[in-house]
Order: C-alpha cells, then structure tokens, then sequence
C-alpha cells in the first residue's frame, strides 16, 4: 500500500526550496509575494516555514545587497536570523515611502511650537533606513529604493512641500537657517545620493543631540556628515540641469576612471565618514573615508559663485534672502589634479643615499592654513614621478610618489599621507 504524496510529506529542504522558488518567481522589487499562497496551503506548511531563519536569509540576500554588511561588520553579525529578522522591518519601512507616509506634517505636528529641533519619530526611521540602504548599495538596495518604494517623491515632498516633514519652509518664512539635525542631514545626503546627475580638518562636536540608528537588528552609533554639503551639490546639479538649455553642458567625469573601478560599493566613503563621526575620535592620520587615487585625473564642470557682497553677507550671518535674491555666475573651468601618496613603507625614502632603506614613512606636519597646511620654510619640487619635500628642520627628503606611477607590488601598501598638486584653466 502506497501513501498518498502531499506538500505535507515533502521533506523540510524540499519544501524550502520550493518555497524560495515561490517567493522570488514573481518580481526581484518589493515583497516576496509569491510566499504567501504557498502559507496558506495548510498549517503544517505554514508552520514549518514561517519561523524558517535559513529561508528567509536566503530571500533577504535575494532583495538586498549583502556583501558590504559582511565586509563592514563581520559575517558573524550576519547570520540568518538577523537577516529573517531585518526582511519584514526593511520591506515595511520601504511600504511606508512607497506610500507616501510621514514625509509630511500631520495636523498635530503643525501645532508644535516651530523652533522644536528633534526630529520625527517615524520620518527618522523611514530615512536612517533608506541612508544606511545607500550606504551599503551594489545596485539592489538602489532599485528597491528607486523602483519600488518610489523615494524620490518621498523626498521631494519632505524637503520642498509647504507642509514637508524638514519643516524647512516654516525656517524660510521667517527668515532663518534650518536648525542641523541627524534626520535633516541624513535626508539631505540621501537627496544628493539617490540623484543619478552630478571643515575644518577636524569637525568639532555636533551641534545637535546624537541618535543611534538600527541597523540590522542593532543601535550603532552613525552620524551622518554636515548637511550643508550634499545642500550644496544638489544646488549646483539643479543649476547646471536649468542651465543645460542655454549652452551649458553637464560636467565630464575623470580622465582617469580606471583608479575609481574599485572593489567596495559606491558610497563606501560615505559609511565609513558615518562610523568615524560617531566615533567621535579624530586625528590627522587618513581613514577609509577618502579612497586613494579617487581625484586624480581631469575634471571639467562649472565653476560657480556668488557676487562678493552676498558672499561677505553669508559669511556674516545673513538670512536665506541674502542667497535668493543674489545673482549666481558660472564660467568654464577645467582642473587637472595629481595626487602623491606617501607610503608607509616607501623604498625611495632613504637618509644614506642608497635608496633602499626600510624606516616607516612620516606624514608631514600640519603648517600654516593659508600654505596649503605646509609648514613654513618648506620646499617643494615636483616631477613625473611625484613630489620631493624639504623641511627646514629636517635633513632628509620625503618622496611622495604620484598615483599613477605607483607600482603594481605597492598597491597594497597603506597611504599615510597624501599631496594634491594640479593646475587650473
């Protein structure tokens, strides 16, 4: 006598599989929808799938970009639990977007009293999400944003709409700056990032109060660069794209691509700009933040700048009204950058003569800010193959060798330093 087969007598890692099948045969963007049917088949089913870690894992790395998380936090922080765990919470975060949902002021947060700085509780989540998206983003975390969840409408309406979740035109409407929060400076980066077109040395304490941010099941402390920076880039791409109708033309990428076809993501600077500030720890030494070799080449855009009494107005302290109603010049202009690295074992560095001594590089000290952060008295002389420096206190030279000239057995060595030198035309 033969049993009868049934979905309820297919083996566990049979009936997982058909389950993957199911959850990715529809679509790559949104939900695994196709799940569903297959739940409600029966509760022996639903039972052995539905608390099923390994299964919904193995989607999450379907939907999402993967391989930075692991490379930043270890795969021992990225087991299938935490990943089964962050698939509904990302995919209920991105309906929220998807939907329209807390990029604008709700009629009681309009009641508040209008100098409130803290952020929204729920625009907060839905933006320290869709920001750490970016962050870790190899193309599917992008198409999720984009394609499914619509986010560029969603940040429209929370910066620009008259009722947006910035508040920044009741900011406007009196005639003052809006104030830094995590939240605004998140969004105003994830503007700049999720838009496809074209300092001090050590950043002081931030200004307002910190916030940890879930990440993958987490708080980590993530604080996101000033919000004045990607405002700015996003300014000057709006321009040039009004401005191409009249004879401008968009700016050309580096001539030089070949030094920014890099193994990491996209916006691994950016992540790790983000670890560093919520360190909170500084030091003149180079971090991961900046990718060795990424200036070098020739740039071409636009130069663009303000009249002089506007500039000396917003340096002052002006309102928003001082930029509006100021006039925005732009002309031509064509950069030609080099940059020199110092290694931290450099075989032309040598005090006898010789040219092979082993001693670890010393990156220079910080000098006067209107030379460049060179010290005083130092000299310089630049070749083909890089920079040679003189310090007067110092009787040896410091070769600094040009990026494009460094050999293939030294690309793994660690840059201590770096010197751009270039032209401009």
């Amino acid at each position: 006598m033969t049993t009868a087969l049934t979905l309820n007598t297919i083996p566990q890692e049979i009936l997982e599989h058909i389950a993957f099948f199911s959850a990715n045969n529809d679509t790559f963007l949104g939900p695994p929808c196709g799940l569903i049917p297959l739940l409600l088949t029966s509760l022996s089913i639903y039972s052995c799938l539905y608390s099923n870690h390994h299964l919904y894992g193995r989607i999450y790395a379907i939907k999402f970009d993967v391989g930075p998380v692991i490379q930043r936090i270890g795969s021992d922080d990225v087991v299938s639990s935490i990943l089964a765990a962050e698939l509904p919470k990302r995919f209920r975060i991105l309906k929220w977007i998807r939907d329209g949902l807390h990029c604008l002021l709700e009629d009681e947060d309009e009641d508040e009293d209008k100098d409130e700085q803290n952020d929204h509780l729920m625009s907060h989540d839905i933006i320290s999400l869709a920001y750490s998206m970016m962050l870790e983003n190899k193309g599917k975390n992008e198409r999720q944003l984009r394609d499914y969840a619509k986010i560029d409408p969603w940040l429209r309406d929370y910066w620009f709409n008259e009722r947006g979740a910035s508040r920044v035109t009741d900011y406007l409407n009196v005639e003052g700056w809006l104030p830094e929060t995590p939240s605004r400076s998140m969004a105003m980066w994830l503007y700049k990032l999720t838009n496809p077109a074209w300092h001090q040395f050590i950043p002081g304490p931030s200004v307002f109060t910190e916030k940890h941010v879930e990440y993958l099941s987490e708080q980590r402390r993530l604080v996101p660069p000033p919000l004045a920076t990607p405002a700015i880039l996003s300014f000057l791409t709006l321009v040039n794209k009004l401005a191409e109708g009249i004879g401008y033309n968009a700016p050309m990428p580096p001539s030089h691509p070949s030094f920014l076809q890099q193994k990491e993501p996209e916006w691994e600077c950016e992540w790790q700009r983000c670890v560093i500030l919520g360190k909170g720890e500084f030091d003149n030494i180079l971090t991961d933040a900046f990718r060795p070799g990424s200036i070098d080449g020739v740039w071409e855009g636009l130069f663009t700048y303000t009249e002089f009494t506007a500039y000396a107005a917003l340096l002052a302290g002006g309102e928003p009204h001082v930029i509006q109603g100021s006039m925005v010049v732009r002309h031509r202009q064509t950069w030609r950058l080099f940059e020199h690295h110092l290694l931290a074992f450099d075989a032309s560095r040598s005090d006898s003569g010789i040219g092979h001594d082993c001693d670890n590089a010393e990156p220079l000290p910080s000098g006067d800010p209107l030379r460049s952060y060179f010290p005083t008295g130092t000299q310089i002389r630049e070749t083909r193959d890089g920079v040679y420096i003189h310090l007067p206190d110092r009787n040896d030279v410091i070769h600094y060798q040009r990026a494009s000239s460094i050999r293939k057995e030294w690309k793994g060595v660690n840059v201590q330093d770096i010197i751009i030198t270039g032209e401009v035309r």
